[in-house]
């Protein structure tokens, strides 16, 4: 699971980047000031960091420095400074994207898994609790064993995944996994569900929302 550091002196942004990786499976830590990243920085080891430029303490310009001469880490400029100037001196200072505020979170999300494929450091594995899950292998593994899903099941499952403490519909799961409206056959989906939480014991993680649907809480 790739690790990153949202380093973002505005908490409603840093919340909405964190909620919005963490739904795609990464694993976020938040600094809200220079100084505090800094101190990150050097005791940990993250696979990517997003940094804004205007920053309490020390700015984002002498914290990619830092990065650059001791951890090498890939970095995203995120700011609200937007004038092709300011975008050159951060590619130039040696950012390895550069994205201006206010952004849509998908194009966020699309632009961290360029950078990490492009250190080739963009994992595959999620991890949670004693379950361990290959996206690209469709594996799910249990302590080692693996546990047998059906192409439905670990579509619903990642689903679940993607939006965990979000509570889903019946009608957006239907249309994200089965492709179609199954608005009167919902023992099928109830019947998977069941079958998912059996095989992960997650009989208390997968929550029925009444008269909504379900959500992954963990």
């Amino acid at each position: 699971m790739n690790k990153i550091l949202i380093i973002e002196d505005e908490k409603a942004i840093s919340d909405l980047i964190k909620i919005g990786l963490e739904s795609q499976g990464y694993l976020c830590e938040c600094a809200e000031n220079g100084e505090i990243a800094a101190n990150y920085i050097e005791q940990k080891n993250y696979d990517l960091i997003l940094l804004d430029i205007m920053l309490p303490k020390i700015d984002g310009y002498e914290l990619l420095e830092y990065i650059k001469e001791t951890k090498e880490t890939p970095t995203i400029f995120i700011t609200a400074k937007s004038q092709t100037k300011d975008k050159i001196k951060g590619l130039k200072s040696g950012a390895d994207d550069y994205i201006t505020k206010p952004f849509e979170i998908e194009e966020l999300i699309a632009r961290v898994e360029a950078v990490l494929r492009r250190y080739n450091k963009l994992t595959d594995i999620i991890k949670i609790d004693n379950i361990e899950i290959n996206v690209e292998a469709r594996i799910v593994k249990m302590q080692n064993r693996k546990i047998e899903l059906t192409p439905k099941e670990f579509d619903l499952l990642m689903l679940l995944i993607q939006n965990k403490g979000i509570a889903l519909y019946r009608e957006i799961i239907f249309e994200k996994v089965w492709g179609e409206d199954l608005e009167f056959e919902t023992r099928t989906l109830d019947l998977h569900i069941q079958r998912i939480r059996k095989k992960l014991n997650w009989k208390d993680k997968i929550k029925t929302i009444y008269k909504i649907g379900y959500m992954l809480e963990i």
